[in-house]
């Protein structure tokens, strides 16, 4: 099975984080994450509009930056947000971004 690069919750660095918060699309995906707890590309019901190639890139930025989890099943990639992770991290910061969106 093949295994797709999430950074240690360690290694998540806050630049890189908000770097990836800095774009619209990302904070929309990002809020959805957290509504629905686990996303598919297909059930992207915001992105109907959006080149796959563009969602695509958008939540490689999310999940590089360490702020999502892919967990590949089948065809299917499923996205969940690392709420554990970026708060142990840096506390508080993911809870005041969702509120700001």
């Amino acid at each position: 099975m093949r295994e797709v690069f999430h950074p240690a919750t360690e290694q998540l660095n806050l630049a890189t984080i908000l770097n990836a918060f800095g774009d619209p699309v990302r904070l929309g995906l990002l809020k959805m994450i957290a509504e629905q707890k686990e996303i598919t590309c297909s059930g992207c019901s915001t992105c109907s509009d959006m080149k796959k190639s563009a969602l695509s890139h958008h939540f490689r930025i999310l999940r590089e930056s360490g702020v999502i989890r892919v967990r590949l099943e089948g065809k299917n990639r499923y996205m969940s947000l690392r709420f554990e992770d970026l708060e142990s991290r840096f506390p508080g910061l993911i809870t005041a971004v969702l509120a700001s969106v």
